[in-house]
């Protein structure tokens, strides 16, 4: 097929590559270039990147009110259009232009968990499972009907880190069955019930207060690792904690009750992974051959 495929962040690229090896890619649509990094210099998308290595054309417009934008997006004359995490609302215009419509693949078992951030809200709810869909876009936030479904199990210490590559990666296999199934396959209308929407995560989410259930506290470690990554105070220190289980123990909230176990309201977790200020991510014994806990975490 001749496909316009349609991403920005590091999930979407292993989709560019897999269509790159079946199908052809007419043209690459990606966010703009944006100030980056110490020297805040235009830095081009990981799609964006991704595109220019592989020699595609790459388009970066602001957005598609200008007729201008809409019409070189129909000259393509693709068949289809493959979104993924591309950040633009795409007018009916554009959605209509390819022969075959857009397909979108979305992060989750629609319709739980549409909108911005269905990995971290999965995770951070306590779901059992979650999974991607193959979905026809429409005018709605990921309200299509799906093409097709797969799902997967959460593992317990399962970070949003862990789960973006493994869903990217199945992202990549779905799309490239749904493309070849395209004739064959019945658009199945989402449900009304069980709608939940994934808000954009918002810093102010990761300050950790230890009063909550270990439980709660865990899935919020867990589903902000690694960004933004939920944090507390050592001292006068601020520790990042990225990935953290169970833990056998009671005590004061915030207490530290050996190792990197840490009372918490209800029950205790272990830390297994968590960063100093200013170092790399590191496993609890290496941060705690340099680091002395204090009694109380806060």
């Amino acid at each position: 097929m001749r496909v316009i495929f349609m991403g920005t962040p590091d999930f979407s690229v292993p989709v560019l590559d897999a269509l790159t090896r079946e199908h052809e890619v007419a043209a690459v649509y990606s966010q703009p270039p944006r100030p980056a990094g110490r020297g805040k210099k235009d830095r081009p998308t990981p799609v964006h990147a991704r595109a220019m290595e592989l020699g595609l054309p790459i388009h970066t417009p602001l957005n598609f009110k200008d007729q201008r934008e809409r019409d070189a997006f129909k000259a393509h004359g693709a068949d289809v259009a493959v979104v993924v995490a591309y950040g633009l609302i795409l007018p009916q215009e554009v959605l209509d232009a390819p022969e075959r419509g857009c397909l979108n693949i979305h992060a989750s078992l629609l319709p739980r968990w549409r909108g911005a951030a269905p990995i971290h809200r999965a995770i951070m709810a306590g779901d059992a499972e979650t999974g991607i869909c193959i979905m026809q876009m429409e005018a709605g936030l990921d309200t299509g009907p799906v093409l097709l479904r797969e799902a997967t199990p959460i593992g317990a210490t399962e970070t949003t880190g862990d789960l973006h590559d493994r869903l990217s990666e199945m992202g990549a296999r779905l799309i490239l069955d749904a493309l070849k199934d395209l004739d064959k396959l019945t658009p199945e209308p989402q449900p009304e019930d069980g709608t939940t929407y994934a808000q954009k995560i918002d810093k102010a989410e990761a300050r950790i207060d230890w009063t909550r259930p270990a439980a709660d506290l865990i899935r919020q470690i867990n589903g902000l690792s690694p960004f933004p990554g939920a944090w507390c105070m050592a001292g006068d220190e601020r520790l990042k904690l990225l990935r953290a289980a169970p833990a056998q123990g009671a005590g004061q909230p915030g207490e530290t009750l050996g190792g990197f176990t840490i009372a918490c309201g209800t029950g205790a977790l272990d830390v297994l992974t968590a960063q100093r200020e200013g170092k790399r991510p590191m496993q609890a014994e290496d941060i705690l051959k340099g680091l002395t806990l204090p009694p109380h975490l806060s």
